[in-house]
């Protein structure tokens, strides 16, 4: 367990799928985690929200994951979004993201038929898909993606007795403190949004998947740091200033915007794949101007 809570300890960046023609363009995907590879994150997840990876293919989803196993960094731990609507789809999509390579696997709760999914029903999935991984198993709970289906306390604390399901991201408003005081021993929770990253750290949870690490890696590296040397002043004061930044950047806009930001801070962002557009030249020379004035673009 010591390996794994080392493993998620820090920021992850939730890579986005870059689009050339709405197409994906691994070339810009590989030089976008090369120029990561550099930063302080701990690591990279591929095949999250911002990645897009419900408007992906499956052979896409591989290629885009064995462009991440050739290019990221020795250092960089690597999660993988594989979570599917069906268990045995899952499972599937699992094993086959362990034979690239991944170090865990993250996976979206199934909501198509959100109606008929309750503590059960997810207990059951998250249970048999931990079974059947090669790989460690992290809960990604996302209502605002997932047709509201919300992990509960009473679900984190049946299914992280598991000793392959090893935590969660956690993107849901207000529910970390539930979580953490659920879990068993050996489950990590992280944040998953820079707005209550340093507070869940407060709490007693591990890491973040922050969609912010994608345009600026080591400004959300460095409040981790911050927060690990018990500099707690300095890292208040500079999560506050994360906090504004980050509903500048991904709170408004979504994942258009956290392209935008990347396109202006020098990573490839570009658009979104249709039918989502895009941000206005308009809207984007407003947010460049946001980062001039709060100090994080020069």
């Amino acid at each position: 367990m010591e390996k794994v809570k080392e493993m998620l300890s820090g920021v992850f960046a939730p890579l986005t799928t870059p689009f050339e023609g709405d197409e994906v363009s691994y070339e810009r995907f590989a030089s976008n985690i090369e120029k990561l590879n550099a930063s302080g994150l701990k690591g990279y997840f591929v095949l999250g929200t911002n990645g897009e990876y419900k408007s992906l293919s499956v052979p896409e989803r591989l290629e885009l994951l064995k462009t991440a196993a050739t290019h990221r960094a020795a250092d960089k731990a690597f999660m993988a979004g594989t979570g599917m609507e069906s268990t045995k789809e899952t499972i599937e999509m699992t094993r086959r993201a362990a034979d690239i390579g991944v170090d865990m696997v993250s996976l979206l709760m199934p909501h198509f038929f959100a109606r008929r999914i309750g503590d059960e029903v997810l207990v059951r999935y998250i249970t048999e898909v931990a079974d059947h991984s090669p790989v460690p198993v992290l809960i990604y709970n996302n209502p605002s993606v997932a047709a509201g289906i919300t992990v509960s306390p009473e679900v984190v604390r049946r299914v992280s007795t598991h000793q392959n399901v090893v935590g969660m991201k956690d993107s849901s408003s207000g529910n970390y403190t539930k979580y953490l005081e659920a879990a068993a021993e050996g489950f990590y929770v992280l944040a998953g949004s820079a707005g209550f990253f340093l507070a869940l750290l407060q709490a007693g949870g591990i890491g973040g998947v922050l969609s912010l690490a994608n345009v600026f890696p080591d400004v959300c590296a460095e409040l981790f740091a911050l927060f690990t040397q018990g500099k707690t002043e300095e890292a208040a004061g500079l999560s506050a200033r994360i906090v504004g930044l980050n509903k500048v950047v991904s709170g408004s806009g979504g994942v258009a915007s956290v392209k935008a930001a990347m396109d202006i801070m020098g990573f490839y962002g570009g658009e979104p794949r249709r039918p989502i557009s895009g941000v206005t030249a308009e809207q984007k020379e407003v947010l460049k101007k946001e980062l001039i004035e709060r100090g994080f673009l020069h």
